[in-house]
């Protein structure tokens, strides 16, 4: 940990900053699927729609992650992970007192967009702030603060629900929701704004409309950036979804292996998620964030295959659910630095919440695809092909972009080329 003493005062708390507004975005995310059982008793309502206020909020998650990159480009950066933070706090503490589900609907979609816009908002602050040498591992580290919110929310609710009845458990745990907002007021008085050039002041000081800055992502300059960025977040995410959605049902009813729904499998989740990322985060500094991204990338579609074509028991598939799910973890811990360090710095916010969320949506589509598959062939086959195409789709398009380990974060707001730390070095 020689670099974390080696670096700023400012960057420490921009660090933990972001580190606690994911961990704590996390709990509150996580806490919706372990009080499921609770709505559908309290309720009457189905699966199914359950399963469309989780999707509601995945959805409204990825519009919400666009629209902060947008806002951070207007209003700033830490302007706008206040506003995102007090958002998704507000509406997962009104969800406590929903009276039905078409209520708990509409509730939990608003709450989504501030959950994705958080991410979007504290990545683009984090990375302008943090030294170029250790900005992977700063990014890597606050991505692992997803898993820690996840098992926060696991203890949450085994606790909650050991005082109270499950019929108020659910809406405490909603209520608790709003803790997240005392992190604002951290943020008002030890956050600054990331410094930029006279330059970058004079062309902000212009006024830009809302479409302006979104349509700058599509300059003839950066343009090939959008499109191949929006196509590593395509595919990463529809990896991610089609493991996440299929690898339970393909393990339960073509295995025929319990173990999935244990408390130990779910240990085993938390902790390589949590690994996958602080080993993503040294990796792409010593490697660089392409070859990191492809590493991860050819080594989840293997494991994915590995489950799906070997004759494997219980205790084999809680083995390999720990490399499944540290391979997993490292792709998206590294999205964070490598969209940051593609675009300038009056469309960054709004280029990193194109290219990670238009993936989040679009990837939709893969699970879907998996199950209309699973009709003419096994689930397993369908789920490892889907996997290795999406996995693959990441490799081809990192395989298009340039190295951007230690970048100087380019400032100007016209979209003009990035220049490489190094290489700027030599003039």
């Amino acid at each position: 940990m020689r670099w974390y003493r080696d670096i700023t005062s400012v960057e420490k708390k921009t660090l933990w900053s972001c580190f606690a507004g994911w961990a704590l975005d996390g709990v509150d995310t996580q806490v919706f699927s372990l009080v499921i059982p609770s709505l559908l008793t309290a309720w009457g309502i189905s699966k199914g729609q359950a399963g469309l206020i989780g999707g509601a909020t995945l959805v409204a998650g990825a519009l919400g992650g666009l629209l902060a990159g947008i806002l951070a480009d207007r209003v700033g950066r830490v302007r706008a992970l206040q506003i995102t933070v007090i958002w998704f706090s507000l509406f997962t503490f009104l969800s406590a007192f929903a009276q039905s589900f078409d209520q708990l609907l509409v509730l939990k979609t608003l709450q989504g967009i501030g959950f994705g816009g958080e991410w979007t908002a504290g990545a683009v602050l984090l990375s302008e702030t943090m030294n170029p040498k250790h900005r992977g591992k700063a990014m890597g580290i606050v991505q692992s603060a997803w898993g820690f919110g996840w098992g926060g929310a696991v203890l949450l609710y085994m606790l909650v629900y050991s005082f109270t009845s499950p019929q108020w458990a659910w809406r405490v745990l909603f209520a608790i929701g709003l803790l997240p907002a005392i992190l604002v007021l951290y943020l008002r008085r030890n956050i600054v704004e990331p410094a930029r050039d006279t330059q970058t002041v004079r062309e902000e000081a212009r006024p830009r409309g809302i479409f302006s800055i979104a349509a700058g992502i599509f300059d003839p300059s950066v343009i090939r950036t959008t499109l191949v960025g929006a196509l590593i977040g395509l595919g990463a995410h529809g990896g991610y979804h089609a493991i996440t959605t299929w690898l339970p049902t393909y393990l339960k009813t073509e295995r025929h292996l319990s173990v999935m729904g244990t408390g130990g499998y779910l240990a085993v989740v938390i902790v390589a998620f949590i690994v996958g990322c602080f080993v993503s985060a040294w990796l792409q500094d010593r490697i660089g964030r392409r070859w990191n991204v492809i590493l991860f990338a050819v080594c989840c579609a293997v494991m994915v295959n590995l489950y799906t074509f070997l004759p494997l028991g219980d205790t084999a598939m809680l083995i390999l659910s720990f490399p499944l799910g540290l391979f997993s973890a490292g792709i998206p811990a590294t999205l964070g630095a490598l969209f940051n360090e593609l675009y300038p710095h009056g469309v960054r916010g709004t280029g990193v919440g194109f290219c990670y969320n238009f993936g989040r949506i679009v990837s939709a589509g893969f699970p879907v695809l998996i199950g209309h598959m699973s009709s003419s062939m096994s689930l397993g086959a369908a789920l490892g092909i889907d996997a290795g195409v999406a996995y693959g789709l990441v490799v081809v398009a990192a395989l298009m972009l340039p190295e951007t380990r230690e970048r100087r974060m380019a400032t100007s707001a016209q979209g003009a080329p990035l220049a490489d730390a190094r290489a700027a070095s030599h003039h």
